[in-house]
């Protein structure tokens, strides 16, 4: 899992049109009424740490795990420039090893597509499980095999800007139920010239009916679905969802 690595660099410039705020209102509405409304909260693929540091302003005392060096290089710059307590880890989330329990785990921005393995995704699942208090609560976001197969399937999509431009080329295995996009950067470095980068990514859509299988083969207590930012039942043509599952018993 080598991804993000020179896209760390402009990751927060082209994903500035995602809503964090309101994704951090979202997500700690969700916890709230699972009765997490304190206490230490792990958020599982943090990334640059957007939403650790929304969900540390929130109230909660937050850890970040991320397996990308030059992510977790940012969010550190991010955490000095706030100044708030939040310990980020460089793991793995597949053999991710904390100190102790927490109350919560998080994980969006489709973090667990990128678990491209059934047996790896029970595997993150039980150790969210080992780490988890009894009674803890997990939320993760996912991407549908929908926005995959309808939206995204064999397209290419560019961006450009004077700080840098990327060339997205995606394709859809359907057999296999793995995406595929295939990133060119062109990232302006001091100088003013442009530096090329190519990065090469995979995720994997997962039906609810297998999310349901490993969460109780791990022995997390499957609990709720929804279409994303809402509380409603997931539809044929949700394009994200959230699932919430609970500790019940190591």
């Amino acid at each position: 899992m080598d991804e993000y690595t020179s896209f760390a660099a402009v990751y927060d410039m082209f994903m500035d049109n995602i809503p964090y705020g309101e994704w951090c209102e979202y997500l700690t509405g969700l916890l709230k009424e699972y009765g997490i409304d304190k206490g230490l909260v792990l958020d599982m693929g943090c990334g640059t740490g957007s939403l650790t540091e929304q969900l540390s302003e929130a109230g909660y005392d937050m850890i970040g795990i991320d397996n990308s060096e030059e992510m977790l290089e940012i969010a550190l710059d991010k955490k000095a420039e706030s100044g708030r307590d939040i310990l980020y880890l460089l793991q793995d989330m597949r053999e991710f090893e904390l100190y102790g329990t927490v109350a919560a785990v998080v994980s969006i921005c489709d973090s667990m597509n990128y678990i491209l393995t059934y047996e790896d995704l029970v595997e993150v699942f039980k150790l969210v499980n080992n780490y988890l208090d009894p009674g803890g609560i997990f939320i993760f976001d996912l991407n549908t095999e929908y926005k995959y197969r309808e939206l995204l399937a064999d397209s290419t999509i560019a961006e450009n800007r004077d700080e840098g431009s990327f060339i997205w080329d995606n394709f859809y295995d359907e057999e296999e139920h793995l995406n595929e996009y295939d990133l060119t950067l062109f990232i302006k470095e001091k100088e003013g010239l442009y530096r090329k980068y190519e990065e090469v990514h995979y995720q994997r859509a997962y039906s609810l009916d297998e999310i349901r299988r490993a969460l109780k083969e791990s022995g997390l207590e499957f609990v709720e679905c929804y279409d994303a930012f809402t509380r409603e039942k997931p539809v044929e043509d949700s394009e994200r969802v959230y699932v919430i599952a609970r500790e019940s018993g190591k």
